[in-house]
């Protein structure tokens, strides 16, 4: 028999034990907004017949992804801010890393479909309709989930079959990947390579298909007549590519600091993979929604 703990515990974020209580309160607002705007963005998508275009399809699903990537961390960071509910079930852990990194991938790929869907609606007008029909684009979301479940799954059964001997203090404010791996007392090696496997393909594909779909899109853009029209297309791009760096940008430094990084301090390290999960849910619904 494999050796787990019955359970972990959740350190919240490591220096910062006793500020823990009001970091929370602005924590707690960026899910409410976050909650807020994302099931507004969906009823209105789901009431409005006209918005059942690609652009707004995609949209709601990436508001689907952003509640549940908020949802699987916030609750139970409150949890351990507030009431100092520290501990999480080895089965609830791997349940919440499970989602936070399954969704996480489908995010991305949320996003590269949206950069896609641009590139066509720009640069192939004519032909925008038929190339992403409806089918296309549920068939598009399929697979960014497909994908995102097939990759994280193996973080679980490889987490599973793990010894863990004493160690069961996960010093993160939720059971990330790399934190829980770091516990375990067997060879870790392959759960770490994988990792990064995992990582670079997802987010390593998804951003060559975004710059290469927004370098393309400003090749179009530059060759408007119209200085009215470029700049629309130019704003309208521009509150994409802030939000799609509000995204990678805090990904690729909590990923990257887990595993190059340790000089970098905890606590800053921790804050940022939190506010990596709910920046963007928060921002999402009002870049994209507001903007379309």
């Amino acid at each position: 028999a494999f050796s787990h703990p019955p359970y972990f515990l959740l350190v919240g974020i490591p220096g910062l034990e006793k500020e823990q209580f009001w970091i929370a309160f602005p924590f707690c607002i960026m899910y409410a907004i976050a909650v807020l705007g994302n099931i507004t963005l969906l009823l209105i998508i789901k009431g409005e017949p006209s918005l059942h275009e690609p652009m707004y399809l995609f949209l709601a699903m990436l508001a689907l992804t952003d509640l549940v990537l908020s949802t699987s961390m916030l609750p139970k960071m409150l949890g351990i801010f507030w009431l100092g509910s520290r501990e999480i079930g080895f089965l609830s852990c791997l349940a919440q890393l499970f989602f936070i990194h399954t969704f996480s991938s489908v995010e991305s790929g949320v996003l590269m479909a949206m950069a896609l869907d641009r590139y066509i609606a720009i640069c192939c007008p004519l032909r925008h309709s038929s190339i992403l029909s409806v089918p296309v684009v549920v068939a598009l979301g399929s697979l960014v989930l497909v994908r995102g479940v097939l990759l994280v799954s193996p973080f679980c059964f490889l987490l599973r079959r793990m010894p863990f001997c004493q160690h069961h203090v996960i010093s993160h404010s939720y059971c990330e990947h790399m934190a829980v791996v770091k516990l375990a007392c067997g060879d870790t090696r392959f759960s770490v390579i994988y990792g990064l496997f995992v990582a670079f393909i997802v987010t390593g594909s998804d951003m060559i298909l975004i710059s290469v779909s927004y370098t393309m899109i400003l090749r179009v853009v530059m060759r408007l007549s119209s200085t009215e029209a470029r700049l629309k297309a130019f704003s309208t791009c521009a509150s994409h590519v802030c939000v799609i760096l509000a995204f990678y940008v805090p990904a690729l430094f909590t990923f990257l600091t887990h595993r190059f990084g340790h000089s970098i301090p905890s606590h800053l390290h921790i804050m940022v993979a939190n506010l990596y999960l709910l920046v963007p849910p928060m921002l999402n619904p009002i870049v994209y929604g507001v903007r379309t």
